[in-house]
């Protein structure tokens, strides 16, 4: 079992991050039922980095990733993604910038009634200012052909395996070119060879496109992919010195 020295967070590059967080505290409730989240929670992420967050249930992974993904308001403190400060942020603000961000759950969450193509052909209409019907679809079919799908384009989700939906998922997520791909324990589901390929994809396409990925996970597996670890714990973060060989 690794038992690696934690050491509080620092800034890791001189070039803007993607992703800066500076003191961000949150909390669930109001008056005498409201309960501290997260607590001065500080760190930056780079382009191109791909960063796993780890952490036991309830610490308050998923919480910061939502706050990442303009999903929540940010209560407290500096959250500024893509240069765009979200503290305060307008609602216009924070639809603009979830539009360069790829989202991939533990749950896939798949229109069933949609084929896996108009599944993925779905996250492009948020962009159909500058992309054709066809383009989205050629668009699809090509992600699709990425994460080894061509032969399934037309399948539904109850036709395909739970590593399929997740692949589906992924082409989903990155058919935009998205700056920034934040996932939420996209491997639990999933045994270890299917787990292993869905992130190895989107490693892979992500760093073809330059994309940031935040990875919440429990999957001791798949820590090689990760250029950098953090730890959430009580709603603190902190980070591993070394990544695990």
């Amino acid at each position: 079992m690794l038992h690696p020295t934690l050491a509080p967070i620092a800034p890791i590059a001189t070039q803007t991050p993607v992703i800066a967080i500076d003191k961000v505290n949150h909390y669930f409730g109001s008056g005498r039922l409201r309960k501290q989240i997260l607590f001065e929670v500080s760190t930056t992420i780079q382009q191109g980095e791909i960063v796993l967050m780890m952490g036991p249930s309830g610490s308050g992974k998923t919480t910061l990733l939502t706050l990442i993904g303009a999903l929540r308001s940010t209560q407290e403190g500096s959250m500024r993604v893509l240069g765009e400060e979200l503290r305060n942020a307008s609602n216009g603000q924070l639809v603009k910038l979830r539009r360069n961000i790829g989202y991939i759950f533990q749950a896939h969450n798949l229109l069933n009634s949609l084929t896996a193509r108009q599944n993925v052909q779905m996250s492009l209409q948020l962009h159909d200012d500058y992309l054709s019907s066809k383009e989205r679809r050629q668009r699809a079919d090509e992600m699709l052909e990425a994460v080894g799908l061509q032969d399934h384009l037309d399948y539904y989700p109850h036709d395909l395996s739970g590593g399929q939906k997740q692949r589906v998922a992924i082409a989903r997520a990155l058919a935009s070119h998205p700056k920034i791909v934040l996932a939420d324990e996209p491997t639990s589901a999933l045994d270890k060879q299917s787990g292993r390929d869905v992130v190895e994809i989107m490693q892979r396409l992500a760093k073809q496109q330059g994309s940031a990925i935040l990875l919440v996970t429990h999957d001791n597996r798949i820590l090689d992919v990760a250029d950098r670890i953090i730890h959430m714990e009580d709603g603190r973060l902190t980070t591993l010195d070394t990544v695990p060989v």
